[in-house]
Order: structure tokens, then sequence, then C-alpha cells
């Protein structure tokens, strides 16, 4: 871990993952993106971690990459985007969409470039009010990366999906929500205590459950009804076959006494 990256796990298996450079909104180095990297990893793989919750210190959740790290262009130096994406942005966002527990993302402020991105590529995403996202990277000539062309699509559709990432205008969080780029917009105080909720929530949740849920969600993007049919048949067999279905029977008849 950086300097600028920090994680720590709560009771009940919440793990918090936190990016900590607010007086640069959080921008992106590469030595922050290799500890998130191997944060997220770490985190995928720990069975004492049931719920994940990506957040970032200061008024910005994260301005995107660093360009002082991109500065020697400009003398004639070459750097590779594409090896970069490969080694750090792209591991992490297709870790947190794989791995087989809930990632909560609390976004306040901007949340632009990859930092947009990074917050949309969680399970559940909660910001607010004031918060807002933008897709900057035509501003400067490039293309939306850390799956961004591939998540705003599948979220907000595609004409919204273009404008975004062609126009790279900021999404205010009340509108996120309405196109269903995010789960919820609350009022900005009280963001800390909504994405804190949610996640107790979840790590209180059967882990198999979650699991499955997200690995059929995750395959339904590459599946037809037919095929997405079948995986389900497949995967409430194993959760019905579970010792966590037979626990949540037992509490939902004992509640119903």
């Amino acid at each position: 871990m950086t300097q600028h990256v920090s994680c720590t796990t709560e009771a009940g298996g919440i793990a918090r993952l936190r990016i900590d450079r607010p007086e640069k909104l959080n921008s992106l180095t590469a030595p922050m993106v290799a500890a998130l990297r191997d944060a997220v990893e770490r985190l995928a793989a720990d069975p004492a971690v049931r719920c994940v919750v990506l957040e970032a210190s200061g008024r910005a959740f994260c301005a995107g990459q660093d360009l002082n790290e991109r500065r020697p262009i400009l003398d004639g130096a070459t750097i590779d985007l594409g090896e970069t994406l490969e080694a750090g942005l792209n591991r992490i966002v297709e870790t947190i969409s794989t791995m087989p527990k809930p990632v909560v993302c609390a976004v306040q402020g901007t949340a632009a470039g990859a930092g947009a991105n990074l917050a949309l590529a969680c399970d559940i995403v909660i910001a607010g009010r004031s918060a807002s996202f933008v897709q900057s990277f035509t501003k400067l000539g490039l293309i939306p990366d850390s799956g961004g062309t591939w998540i705003l699509p599948r979220l907000a559709g595609r004409a919204r999906a273009r404008g975004m990432a062609l126009l790279a205008e900021p999404v205010p969080a009340p509108l996120a929500a309405d196109w269903g780029l995010i789960w919820q917009c609350v009022e900005d105080e009280d963001l800390p205590a909504r994405a804190h909720d949610v996640a107790v929530r979840l790590a209180g949740r059967s882990e198999l459950g979650l699991a499955l849920t997200k690995r059929a969600l995750e395959a339904s993007a590459g599946n037809g009804l037919t095929e997405q049919l079948a995986l389900e048949v497949q995967l409430q067999r194993e959760a019905g076959a579970s010792d966590s279905y037979r626990a949540g029977l037992s509490a939902f008849f004992k509640r119903d006494r």
C-alpha cells in the first residue's frame, strides 16, 4: 500500500478501501493504481472479507489519471497507455466485476475519467447529491477506458452513453440515478452512513447467494435467454442445496410464527 491508498477491515467482514490523496482530488498515480490493484485482488481472495466499500477522502472521489505523469510525452517520450491499462486499471475493474463478494462505492464530488469508471464498475454505487460523473477522455483526444465503453451502454443505453463519452459533460448524481448509472443519490451528509448501512446489510447475507447472484448477472451480458435460463437452473440448484438456504428458510419461518 502507498501513503495514498489505505485498507482497513471492520467487524463483520467489511473492508474499507480508501483513495486518500485529497489535495490532488485523488488523481491516480502509477503507484496508487498498483496499490489499488493489489488490494482489490487480495480482498477478492480473502475469505474473511464479506463486503468491500470503495471510498475516497476530501471533496472529490477521483479526478482520474494524474496527468503530471504524462508530461514527458510533451518532451518526446513514448508512453504506452494500453500497457499501463492492462497492468493496472483493467485488472482492478475486472476483479471488482468478477469477485464473489459485493463492492459498494461511495462517491462524493467529482468522479472523472478513470475515476468515474472505477466507481461505475462497482456493484452498488451511492453518490452524494453534489457528486457528478464525467467521461473527460475526449477532451484529451482519448477514448473512455477502464471499462467505460462496456459499462456505459449497459447502464445508460446507447444514446446516453454516446452523449457522455463524446461530449464529456458532467452528469449530476440525481440525473445519474434517474438514468440507472448508479443505485442511489443521497444527501451529501448522509453518504457515509448510507454506504456503511448497505455494506452491513450485504455482509450479513449469504456469501454463496451473493456470489452466485453476481456470477449470474455478469454472465447475462454475453448470454441469450436460453443460455441464461440454463445457468439459472445450474446456480439455483447449487444454492438450493446449501446450508445457507436452509438457514434462510429456518429464519423465515421463525419470523412468520
